[in-house]
């Protein structure tokens, strides 16, 4: 009778956590669209610093950099209140945190309230990072088709979410022009709806309790020693920062150089939104994309991604007409989207492979850890060039370094990355 019993309750907590992960990953296909990235926001960020909070370009690079820094320096405490009270809460704290920021932005009369408003958006971020896609993942059933549709799921709700962020865009140009807080004041209510959308997930694990620090620290010091003993982690680890560390840069150098080349104002959001939409369609097709280039894919996301950088640089130098001057920007901008938008999800779906819950959240916290602090120092480094020297040499110097950090990369990673399971020795199966 007893074992029957048992049995009962096995299956009725079974069967409660089933219905757990439907909810999780019914939300998520909703939550993702509307929170992975600020909406109102990038299109119109870049004028609102220089215009309303009279900050100059090589700031706003600063801005981004300590940003970044930021996230380098929030990793571990964030890593430890998620072990503390878990992925939902932390979820719900950190999305809550990222409405306060954006009212610091909106509200700040000097540049050290901007970093403040950083700070915040750097914490919530990082913990987004590691307990986001692992909501999704936790729910999804184990299996050797679970990468896969992680991949299915978070791409297409991605694509999705650049669809909106398409719309977000060109809307937010012309409410600029109306009142550059408009489009700041929208972006503050999305991230309000986001808060309330966390709360509605589950949580699968278990609470930890009472949070040792010592033991925590020592714990994903030890976690963060094994990870690197997988050179195959290592090289994911490293390029991923590089990546990440140009998406930074070019984010600041596009508006800068769409400025310098006479582009109104209103029409930032409506060029913001076309490379959206672009972005959407290539995150869409990112399976199609890993299909047909496999252990190539890093190196068709990440040559044209620099390329394109170096050849802006010889474009501004050019004697082309304005006209022509514009289109070729919006192409080269055009192919940095499009390498962009795969990105994030393959770059997920290649961290997660061979992984367990625990092992994930570990990988992300040194992932995050690496990347923050390599993309940090190049950011500064970046903003250092471009205080000195013109837009379009900073495209050129940046465009050349990443062109051959890429190359190198790249070659070291071939007997290292993108095998089969059965080619890959022990310690590399996490």
């Amino acid at each position: 009778m007893e074992t029957l019993q048992e049995t009962k309750e096995i299956t009725k907590e079974e069967i409660k956590l089933q219905e757990k992960k439907k909810n999780n990953i019914k939300i998520y296909k909703i939550y993702k669209i509307f929170s992975w990235d600020l909406l109102f926001y990038y299109a119109i960020i870049y004028l609102f610093l220089t215009i309303e909070k009279k900050i100059t370009p090589a700031q706003v690079l600063q801005f981004d950099a300590f940003y970044i820094l930021f996230k380098f320096l929030t990793q571990i405490p964030s890593t430890l209140i998620i072990q503390k009270v878990g992925k939902r809460r932390s979820l719900i704290i950190a999305n809550f945190i990222l409405t306060i920021h954006i009212l610091i932005i909106m509200f700040s009369k000097s540049f050290a309230m901007l970093l403040l408003s950083q700070l915040l958006c750097a914490f919530s971020y990082v913990t987004k990072a590691t307990c986001e896609s692992d909501m999704l993942y936790d729910s999804l059933e184990h299996g050797e088709k679970r990468g896969i549709q992680f991949a299915k799921i978070d791409g297409k709700a991605t694509s999705r979410y650049y669809y909106i962020d398409a719309i977000s865009s060109m809307l937010s140009g012309f409410l600029f022009v109306i009142n550059p807080y408009i489009p700041m004041l929208i972006c503050f209510i999305i991230l309000l709806f986001s808060f309330v959308m966390s709360t509605k997930f589950e949580e699968l694990q278990k609470e930890k309790g009472r949070m040792q620090i010592k033991e925590e620290i020592k714990n994903i010091r030890n976690s963060f020693r094994n990870i690197l003993k997988s050179k195959r982690l290592k090289c994911l680890l490293l390029f991923n920062a590089i990546f990440i560390a140009l998406l930074k840069i070019l984010q600041n150098l596009r508006n800068t150089v769409l400025i310098e080349i006479g582009m109104p104002e209103q029409y930032f959001g409506i060029i913001f939104a076309a490379l959206g939409i672009v972005t959407g369609i290539a995150t869409k097709n990112q399976g199609k994309i890993h299909k047909k280039y496999r252990n190539k894919t890093l190196t068709f996301l990440s040559l044209p991604m620099a390329i394109s950088c170096l050849l802006m640089g010889v474009t501004l130098l050019s004697n082309f007409n304005t006209n022509v001057l514009i289109v070729l920007i919006l192409a080269l901008s055009a192919v940095q989207y499009i390498m962009k938008g795969p990105y994030y999800t393959l770059i997920k779906q290649y961290f997660n492979n061979f992984t367990n819950s625990e092992k994930r959240v570990k990988i992300s916290t040194a992932n995050n850890i690496i990347e923050n602090a390599i993309a940090s120092i190049l950011v500064f480094g970046a903003s250092y060039i471009l205080e000195i020297i013109p837009t379009a040499y900073t495209l050129i110097i940046i465009g050349c370094i990443f062109t051959a950090g890429f190359v190198l990369l790249l070659d070291y990673m071939r007997s290292r990355v993108g095998l089969k399971p059965e080619e890959y020795s022990r310690k590399e199966i996490l």
